[in-house]
Parts: structure tokens; C-alpha cells; sequence
């Protein structure tokens, strides 16, 4: 016969054992996900969604959790702006590693501070909430210290919450799993130890099944830790199918249109927004933010070559998708934070998921976009002089018609878009139709483009050549750049060069080479000027110089590396694909330089149009109209 307290010690004991038993039962074979959705529950003390947890409510975190289990997956990346759910995404991957694939994590704050709190609001109510949990951690209550704020030991591996200013936590134990939270939060150097991220990642290299995870919400461009471990991996970026023409796109600010309308009281400004729609990049349709997210959408890799390379998958998102965040609400920030820096940085990095770029003493894009004015007519008072430049692609042509005043001042007049390849008739017939274009004044006079440059580089140079010598006529002549030293003269006189088709030589074609570098700064020394007049640079308040042109407009910036042989060379600014707008106005004040024209002379010409006189005496029978059509060509013809 056993007494009371031998069947309670035998108890006690059982009880241990089913524990250790339990704790020591082999894994299942599933996903984070598919753990996730079998045992996460949400509390209202780190969630705004109290519940069951749901991947089905976030599918764009599916793929980010499945390839944690992925073997051939050692890093993941994930940039992310506020309430899309990538906390919950690292307190999931932290779950299934302590109930299914134990081993040492060090998870790794911007601060102490922020680790404590962390561990507090987030994963302590997580291990509480979960079963399969507290049954492996430690009760908090008990003396034995393996559960307390900043560390959490479980069968086979303990949980660290780590600063990363601190060095001593990031160098201590060997470990199994990293998670960064913050990234771009993170101390520069732990004390005098250097890079935290370096320092944590060599705790890993004992560890054959080592995981990195990486994530943070983006900050500034160029000086951000989570771009540049982005850009190591395969780059991916959520996209959406457009229900009109089925295209897969990103949604981003850049297509999301809102008609409002402001009141103001004193200092106050209230804004009512009429309606909010999305329009496709790819055909233009028109789609609801409710239409727009019940439609598929899935991962879209840039470089997915990374994965086998690098063992890096690499994952971008904004708040336009997720199912916390109302679009009214985002512009609405959008809206108020206008005109002051700190607030639009903050907007940028926590809703839109995009860099903020400090670009020193130049303005901003939306700085830039916001002194756009309104034109009086197609030219407006002060253009003299119009030259068209154009950027060949393999698909299309892009162009820009730029107008020229004294002192370097310019205009914006025509951007615009031919689709279809540099070797069709129809692409060129288009070009032509802006080529030959006669351009109005308010006062009905005239004017026409002095001259073309059309970029001959990409896979289309003698077609491109051979198009420019049936245009030589109307000055259009094909450019080739000159790229890698600011010492290269902007345009030099043009060159003979061969059109060989079908391995054959069919005649020859005069073109210039230009100084591309030396363009591209004299754009960026223009856009500092801020009040019209010399050397300023006016824009249009319309569609073709809206967001899309300003983005690819002011796509680049001048970069030093040591190791080349020309160490200043300019660069994409990382978040910006396209630089078509960039090298569009580039070929256009090449050709202006390249005209070399007499400002005053055409300047006193055409005022003589206006005046309904020429400079020289013509014969009386010419009709108004016949004068002012004989000395434009007179105009046209000087170049």
C-alpha cells in the first residue's frame, strides 16, 4: 500500500516524465505557417486582432514562413512597414523553433530597453497563450531563473534577448538561429566590437542548419542596413493581378489616386478626400481599394537566382495591402504630414514600405514635383529654342521635347511614352508625329524642334542609325554616351560612323558622342535653383510630369568608390528602377548645347513673328501666315 505522500511524489513524478516525454516526442513535419495556424492565439496585448491566428489573413507572410523551413534557405529578409504583421511573423518563427526544431536563438533588438520590452509585450504573452509552449518554457514564477525577461531556456535550446549595443551579448554563445528586429534601428557599432550583425552572424558558424532572419522597417536610402541585405537576396516584391487586364503589378503610392479638397482655419488644415481608387500601371484600369485586395497576388522574385547562389530569399511589402490598414487612413498621413520632413519620412518608411532619401541641399522629389506650374499655352513666354531627346529601349521609345531660354533656364513641354520596338515603322511614324510638330505660343506663333538626339545604344544601334539618316533632313541624329569620367567634353562635333544590316554595310551616318557624366551633373546642379531665371528649370502641372517622371527624373546621384579606376560614377538611387526621364533630359540639353545657337538673334526673330514683321523687307503680296511660315523655316533652317 502506498501512502498520501508517496502517491503525490509518484505523481509529481509522472507528471515530469509525461513533460520530458512530451518535450523529447520528434517533431511534426509541417511549416511555420501550418504550426502557426494550429496553435497561435492572439491577445489584445500584442495584437489589434484578438484570436485564433490566421495566415490566411496576411497570404503575403505564407511564403516568408514556409521558406524558414526550407533547407536550402540559410537567410530571409523582410522589409516591411508598420501593421503588416512582421512582428507576429518573428514571434511565429520563434514558436516553431522552441516546440518543433529546438536550438540557441539569439533574438536581437535595437536596445536593451527594446529587448525587455519585447520579451514583455510580445513574446512572454505569446508563450502564455500557446500550450505547446508552456509546457516547454520555464514557468516564470519559479526560482530556477530559466525564464526571465531577457533569456527563456526550453528542451534543447534557450531563447536571448539581446541589444545590439551590447557586445557581450552578441558574442557569448554559439547559436543556431539569429533574429534581427529593427535592423535599421541598430547601434552602428556593439561598443567598440564593430558591426552587431557581423558579430551576431559569427555565432552561427558552428551550425550546419544555421537561420538568419532579417527585418526591419525601411528608413534612408543609401544608409539603410535592410536595403542593402535586401538587395543580397532574390529581391522580391508583392504584386497584385489587375482585374481588367489580368497584369500583375506592385501597388504603390505612385497609382493610388485620391481626389480632395482642403478648409483651412488658422493653422489648421482639414482635408475631405471624395473617393480613393488604384490605377493600373499596365492598362490604366480603374479598380476600388476593396476590388483591388480580393484580388490574387503572390511573390515576384527580381534576381531568384539568389536563392541558390546565396541562400537568400529577400521579401519588400507595403501597408497598401494589408487588411489592418484603410487607404483614407495612410493618405490622410500622407496628407498632414505634407510640407514637413520628419512627418513625411515617417509616413514613407512606416506606410508606404519605402526609403526616405535625404538628398542634402537638393529638394525632394515631392519638393521638386510640388513647383510645377501651370503653362499658358503649349510654349510658354520665355522658350526660344525646343530640342527633343529620346532614350531607345528594347520595347519602346521614351522622349522628352525641352524648351530653352536665356541663361540656361528651360521647360519642360512634352514627355511621352512609344511603345513597340526601335525596328517598327509604326514606333518611328509616332516619333515623327512629335518631330515635326509645330508648338504654339499663347499668341498663336510657332515653333519647331531645332533638333533630335536619339540614344543609338541597347541592342537596336543600327537600326537606330539607319533611321536617323532618313531623318538627317530634319535633324534628327543618333548620340552614343560616353560614360565613366566628368572630364568627358558634354558634346563633341559628330563623327562618321557605318550602318551595317544583315552583316552588311548600307551607308554611313554622322554621330555625336556626348559626356553623359557631365550632363548629368549640370541636371543636378539645375535642380538646386529655386526661383526662376537662370539656369532654373520649369515644369508642367500635368500627367506626363507627374510622380512616374519625377521618381525616374531624379533616379541618379554621384557615388565615390576608391576601387574603380574613375572612383566618382554615378548610380541608381536605390528604389529607383527607371532613369528613362533622366537620360531623356540629358540628350535633350545636348542638343541644345550641340546647337550652339544665337539666343538673341532667334529671340529678335521671333518677336518680329509676333509683331507681324520680319527683319528683312518682304514682298507685300506674302500674306501674314506666308511671313510667319517663312521665317519659322528660316528658324529652323539656321540650325
Amino acid at each position: 500500500m502506498y501512502s498520501e505522500t508517496e502517491r503525490q511524489r509518484e505523481a509529481k513524478l509522472n507528471a515530469c516524465l509525461a513533460k520530458v516525454l512530451s518535450a523529447m516526442k520528434p517533431p511534426e513535419n509541417i511549416t511555420v505557417a501550418e504550426w502557426a495556424d494550429k496553435n497561435r492565439r492572439l491577445t489584445s496585448e500584442s495584437s489589434a486582432e484578438v484570436g485564433k491566428w490566421r495566415t490566411s489573413r496576411t497570404p503575403y507572410m505564407l511564403e516568408i514562413m514556409n521558406c524558414f523551413t526550407d533547407p536550402k534557405v540559410e537567410h530571409i529578409v523582410v522589409v516591411a512597414p508598420s501593421q503588416v504583421g512582421k512582428s507576429e511573423l518573428e514571434n511565429n518563427i520563434v514558436g516553431y523553433i522552441i516546440d518543433q526544431d529546438p536550438g540557441p536563438i539569439l533574438f536581437v533588438q535595437p536596445t536593451i530597453d527594446d529587448a525587455k520590452r519585447y520579451s514583455e509585450m510580445r513574446i512572454a504573452p505569446m508563450i502564455r497563450e500557446t500550450k505547446c509552449l508552456k509546457n516547454k518554457v520555464a514557468d516564470p514564477k519559479t526560482r530556477d531563473g530559466g525564464n526571465t525577461k531577457r533569456q527563456k531556456t526550453f528542451p534543447g535550446g534557450f531563447l536571448v534577448m539581446a541589444g545590439s549595443n551590447v557586445p557581450h551579448d552578441l558574442c557569448s554563445f554559439p547559436m543556431r538561429y539569429v533574429i534581427g528586429d529593427e535592423r535599421d534601428r541598430w547601434a552602428v557599432s556593439a561598443g567598440s566590437e564593430g558591426d552587431p550583425w557581423g558579430l551576431a552572424k559569427a555565432r552561427t558558424t558552428t551550425f550546419y542548419n544555421r537561420k538568419l532572419v532579417e527585418v526591419s522597417t525601411p528608413t534612408i536610402k543609401g544608409k539603410s542596413a535592410i536595403e542593402k541585405a535586401y538587395y543580397t537576396g532574390t529581391m522580391e516584391k508583392w504584386v497584385t493581378q489587375c482585374r481588367h487586364c489580368g497584369e500583375f503589378s506592385e501597388i504603390t503610392f505612385n497609382d493610388i489616386r485620391f481626389p480632395h479638397t482642403i478648409s483651412q482655419k488658422g493653422e489648421e488644415k482639414t482635408f475631405d478626400i471624395s473617393e480613393i481608387y488604384y490605377v493600373c500601371p499596365c492598362c490604366g484600369g480603374v479598380s476600388t481599394e476593396n476590388e483591388v485586395k480580393g484580388q490574387s497576388s503572390k511573390w515576384d522574385a527580381e534576381v531568384p537566382e539568389a536563392k541558390e547562389q546565396h541562400k537568400t530569399r529577400s521579401f519588400w511589402i507595403n501597408a497598401w495591402v494589408s487588411p489592418w490598414v484603410e487607404w483614407k487612413k495612410i493618405i490622410l498621413e500622407y496628407l498632414q504630414a505634407n510640407g514637413d520632413s520628419a512627418q513625411m519620412q515617417v509616413v514613407y518608411n512606416t506606410r508606404f514600405g519605402m526609403l526616405w532619401e535625404v538628398r542634402g541641399d537638393m529638394d525632394s522629389e515631392e519638393d521638386v514635383m510640388a513647383r510645377r506650374e501651370e503653362y499658358d499655352a503649349e510654349l510658354p513666354t520665355g522658350v526660344i529654342i525646343l530640342t527633343c531627346g529620346v532614350d531607345t529601349q528594347d520595347d519602346r521609345l521614351e522622349y522628352e521635347v525641352v524648351g530653352y531660354g536665356h541663361f540656361g533656364e528651360s521647360w519642360g513641354i512634352k514627355k511621352g511614352v512609344i511603345m513597340g520596338r526601335p525596328d517598327s515603322d509604326a514606333v518611328w511614324q509616332q516619333l515623327d508625329d512629335v518631330i515635326d510638330h509645330r508648338y504654339t505660343f499663347a499668341n498663336g506663333i510657332t515653333l519647331k524642334i531645332s533638333l533630335t538626339f536619339i540614344d543609338e545604344g541597347g541592342h537596336f544601334t543600327q537600326e537606330v542609325r539607319q533611321r536617323c539618316l532618313e531623318r538627317q533632313a530634319k535633324n534628327v541624329f543618333a548620340i552614343k554616351g560616353a560614360a565613366g569620367s566628368r572630364d568627358i567634353p558634354y558634346t563633341s562635333p559628330p563623327k562618321k560612323q557605318k550602318i551595317v544590316l544583315g552583316g552588311k554595310a548600307i551607308g554611313t551616318v554622322w554621330v555625336y558622342e556626348i559626356g553623359v557624366d557631365a550632363g548629368k551633373q549640370k541636371i543636378v546642379d539645375n535642380l538646386r535653383v529655386k526661383a526662376p531665371g537662370a539656369n532654373y528649370c520649369h515644369f508642367p502641372k500635368r500627367d506626363d510630369y507627374g510622380k512616374a517622371f519625377f521618381k525616374s527624373y531624379m533616379s541618379e546621384h554621384l557615388v565615390y568608390n576608391e576601387k574603380l579606376k574613375n572612383p566618382w560614377h554615378w548610380e541608381k538611387i536605390p528604389g529607383h528602377e527607371r532613369n528613362e526621364a533622366f537620360d531623356c533630359r540629358n540628350y535633350a540639353n545636348a542638343a541644345f548645347k550641340a546647337l550652339d545657337a544665337d539666343i538673341d538673334a532667334t529671340e529678335r526673330r521671333l518677336r518680329a513673328i509676333s509683331e507681324g514683321k520680319t527683319e528683312a523687307a518682304k514682298p507685300k503680296r506674302k500674306t501674314k501666315k506666308r511671313v510667319q511660315r517663312s521665317i519659322e523655316e528660316d528658324i529652323y533652317n539656321d540650325w
